[in-house]
């Protein structure tokens, strides 16, 4: 992987969402911890809707040498403009979570609301819809197009969902100069570091003003000086209004989220601030 230099970044960065993109505002936590069935969960106080609330969910895996309960009637609520990490040991369920959470994998019980509306209740056609204008995705993987322009590989999904072409790459070069990438527009895959494609996939996350934005191991492929600068941008997007769900198995990315939730064999095992986190004034 080519490697990321001060050189071929920005000095700074401002980042502001829309004012029509991204509802909510950054949630003020206060944290109390209590146990409940064994598990440790977390109460916080917050003015903030929630946006996103999950009862029961089940995921099963059937094969012919049985079942794999991949989720066990796990429930989770996360609030408008909430950070939350989910972590925990490999096969734990996380990615499973997030793939279910966003309605990109089917549910084998339980209800997954988001912003008022039961997901898996909708639709193939509808849920999609649903996904595209009100969701974002960043994968470990860029899965950015190699023969198209940062540009182009942002504009991607919203001529999909129907944006006009116009419209569409002004969104993509205002967005990527959000993420600090406005000298960059033009570069194609391959004449960019790791932190700068991973900034690419998360602009194209963002040119659809989505509500949440869930985030997959954003940092697994990248060195600790572009990890920690993904990071940095990441938060700011928070601290501007956006709902961040992300799932990492690195604890130092995991302590910079608001709140932790913990996962094991399919269950939440705790619910809480990161270790050694204050309660935010």
């Amino acid at each position: 992987m080519k490697a990321c230099t001060r050189r071929s970044r920005p000095c700074s960065r401002t980042v502001r969402l829309p004012p029509d993109g991204i509802a909510g505002s950054p949630v003020t936590r206060a944290p109390s911890t209590a146990k409940m069935g064994g598990v440790t969960t977390a109460s916080f106080g917050t003015s903030s809707p929630m946006l996103l609330s999950a009862q029961g969910v089940r995921k099963i895996y059937r094969t012919g040498a049985g079942e794999v309960w991949a989720l066990r009637d796990v429930s989770i609520d996360v609030a408008d403009g909430e950070f939350v990490a989910v972590m925990g040991p490999s096969g734990s369920g996380k990615t499973t979570l997030l793939n279910c959470l966003s309605g990109l994998d089917s549910i084998d019980g339980g209800r997954v609301m988001l912003a008022g509306r039961s997901l898996h209740e909708l639709d193939d056609g509808t849920r999609t819809r649903e996904r595209a204008s009100s969701m974002g995705f960043v994968f470990q993987a860029f899965n950015l197009i190699p023969v198209l322009t940062a540009a182009e590989n942002v504009e991607v999904p919203l001529l999909l969902a129907g944006v006009k072409p116009h419209e569409a790459r002004t969104r993509a070069v205002e967005t990527l100069a959000r993420v600090g990438l406005g000298h960059r527009v033009e570069h194609r895959p391959n004449e960019l570091s790791g932190g700068e494609q991973q900034r690419v996939t998360i602009a194209r996350a963002l040119a659809g003003r989505p509500r949440v934005v869930w985030a997959d191991e954003p940092t697994g492929a990248l060195d600790s000086e572009s990890a920690g600068e993904v990071m940095d941008l990441m938060k700011e997007l928070h601290d501007s209004g956006l709902t961040l769900v992300l799932v990492t198995h690195d604890p130092a990315v995991g302590a910079q989220a608001q709140r932790v939730i913990r996962m094991r064999d399919g269950a939440i095992v705790e619910d809480g601030a990161p270790a050694g986190a204050r309660a935010r004034p």
